[in-house]
């Protein structure tokens, strides 16, 4: 009955919910910083959007999503027809998977990195060729030579999830000089609002509008405060984001997401408030891992941070849950003796702080 390629699947393990750990432990509070989530809310025009659609839900949403893809089209200079929503940016890797993987074909992407490149790889009989980082970056010469006439995909998450650090410009530049032409490359740049490195690169205008053979996402799920109702988008050539839509449910992007995330564009003045207060929590979040005798990879430059710990993960993951602060531990992700912490408010960062020297303490 079951497909051996979905038997044989390791599904992706989201973070625990803070409901059922303030349920199963009895802890009056609980703080995640285990999901990459922005812990600020969605945009107050966002949120007017939201209150304005609760009367529709008794209606389908407009299935093609016209006005949000319009508007993110206007915001990158590109057609409408280049842009590919989902339920996510995980959900366009998803219908990308099914619209251009067969059975045998491979895709080629960095690890530990973010899973659904592999799992949905798998889900439809590909083989995932996964590539050790190294010094916590892609290493991209070694990704190029993993390129074989099966090749379709190579995914190169920039910055990466979940080490937080990016390939440099040049780097990122050699890369697409290199790539063989019947590869696509994916630029999954779902953190790109929050990167304010001044090597970042744009891959929308810097290799797309080049004519460079790329998808690149983006997502409303992180710095824009919308996670919780997953969605994000692809901008790149028509033919593949027509592909993804002959893939895609019809009624994927719910009214109350396309509402929300149109109202979330514009507003330039709070994403750089975001950004700003990001940068400050990552740096606080760095020292508490120092401070408590852990390594953290460096530069990160998201809103997250990535450390080894020597063992597996899984104790202090657990030690920390018991004190109500979850964290990720990373073996789904091909790093089973590393944490990634997300940065929260300042005063979650300073409870996660606390708590990581306690634990350090008893230990």
């Amino acid at each position: 009955m079951i497909r051996p390629e979905v038997a044989e699947l390791a599904p992706y393990e989201p973070g625990k919910p803070v409901e059922e750990v303030q349920r199963e432990l009895g802890l009056d509070r609980v703080i995640k910083l285990a999901s990459n989530e922005g812990p600020l809310g969605p945009f107050p025009a966002a949120l007017e959007a939201l209150a304005r659609s609760v009367a529709e839900l008794n209606r389908y949403p407009d299935g093609g999503a016209y006005r949000l893809r319009e508007a993110v089209a206007a915001r990158h200079g590109v057609r409408r027809e280049q842009v590919a929503l989902g339920a996510g940016a995980d959900g366009v890797i998803d219908c990308l998977s099914q619209a251009t993987l067969a059975a045998g074909d491979e895709i080629v992407c960095g690890w530990p990195s973010f899973p659904s490149y592999v799992i949905d790889a798998r889900k439809v009989g590909a083989l995932p060729r996964t590539i050790p980082l190294r010094d916590d970056r892609h290493d991209l010469d070694a990704m190029l030579a993993a390129v074989g006439p099966r090749t379709k995909l190579v995914y190169v998450c920039y910055p990466n999830n979940p080490t937080g650090t990016m390939n440099t410009r040049a780097e990122l530049d050699g890369y697409f000089e290199r790539v063989p032409p019947h590869v696509l490359t994916v630029l999954d740049q779902a953190y790109f609002e929050y990167v304010d490195h001044p090597d970042s690169v744009d891959g929308i205008e810097r290799y797309l509008d080049a004519g460079r053979r790329v998808l690149v996402l983006r997502t409303f799920s992180k710095i824009f405060g919308l996670a919780g109702l997953r969605i994000g988008y692809g901008v790149g050539d028509e033919e593949v984001v027509a592909a993804i839509g002959k893939v895609r449910r019809a009624f994927d992007l719910n009214h109350q997401a396309q509402a929300a995330a149109l109202a979330s564009l514009g507003d330039e003045e709070e994403l750089a408030r975001r950004r700003q207060a990001n940068a400050a929590g990552r740096e606080a979040v760095e020292r508490a891992l120092v401070a408590a005798g852990y390594r953290p990879a460096t530069p990160a430059v998201a809103n997250f941070v990535y450390a080894e710990v020597g063992e597996d993960a899984k104790a202090l993951f657990e030690a920390l849950l018991r004190l109500g602060v979850i964290i990720r531990p990373l073996a789904s992700f091909g790093a089973p003796t590393a944490i990634r912490v997300t940065v929260g408010t300042p005063d979650e960062i300073e409870v996660f702080a606390s708590a990581l020297l306690q634990v350090r303490a008893e230990a």
